[in-house]
């Protein structure tokens, strides 16, 4: 009887033993479901905090690109869209010939913010009773002259 009550009691200290870890490790599985919920939380956070970072860099960008094709675009070129995907710039206009595109590609090439222009398709259009070239041209942004230029200021 002594025997038993002796080994009894130990498992029954073991039990209670048994019981109080799994207590604790179910308290400790509720702390790691917050800690990943506080983990998904701050890669949310990190995400939108890049993305503000890259509009406030890139936020004076538009601002030199407009001022720059104001200022690289001949007499006879009419732009209709300006598209800008990444650092790539879709131009699409008409001309009055299709010399004044190979000087607007010219002029677009000695840019210090706008490299490689590639010309995508011309074609002759009727607009308003008079012939004008219709042209697609994609530039591309130099990142480093658009940030050497928002320094300058």
């Amino acid at each position: 009887v002594l025997g038993f009550g002796i080994i009894n009691g130990k498992i029954n200290a073991q039990v209670q033993k048994n019981d109080f870890l799994k207590s604790e490790i179910a308290i400790l599985d509720k702390e790691i479901e917050e800690i990943k919920k506080l983990k998904a939380q701050i890669d949310a956070l990190l995400a939108r905090k890049g993305v503000i970072e890259a509009l406030q860099a890139n936020r004076m960008e538009t601002v030199h690109l407009f001022n720059e094709l104001a200022r690289q675009v001949p007499e006879g070129i009419y732009l209709k869209t300006v598209k800008q995907t990444g650092n790539k710039i879709l131009l699409t206009g008409n001309a009055q010939t299709n010399a004044r595109i190979t000087a607007l590609m010219n002029s677009l090439d000695e840019s210090p913010l706008l490299e490689a222009p590639k010309l995508q398709e011309t074609r002759a259009e009727n607009v308003g009773g008079r012939r004008l070239n219709a042209f697609s041209l994609e530039i591309v942004i130099s990142k480093q002259s658009a940030q050497q230029g928002g320094a300058k200021k």
